[in-house]
């Protein structure tokens, strides 16, 4: 398998529940670290909303909420 390079840290804050429900989640799936499994999950919620990955170079004010900001497309796995 390939090694992955993550060039980003993305640094968040949660609950003592919110830590609870993400090792809980983790630890059942045997999952390596909370890195992997909050990686999984991002993934998941996702693709889930149908957004797989954004097209390199987006801006975040492309995926405002309010406003006229017109998504970018998205862009799956394996060119579908």
């Amino acid at each position: 398998m390939g090694e992955r390079t993550r060039e980003e840290r993305l640094q968040i804050m949660l609950t003592a529940e919110e830590l609870k429900a993400l090792d809980d989640w983790r630890f059942s799936r045997r999952m390596p670290s909370r890195a992997s499994a909050v990686r999984e999950l991002l993934k998941r919620g996702l693709a889930a909303e149908g957004f797989a990955t954004a097209d390199a170079g987006s801006k975040s004010q492309s995926f405002g909420l309010i406003g006229s900001a017109k998504p970018a497309k998205a862009r799956s796995k394996g060119g579908e």
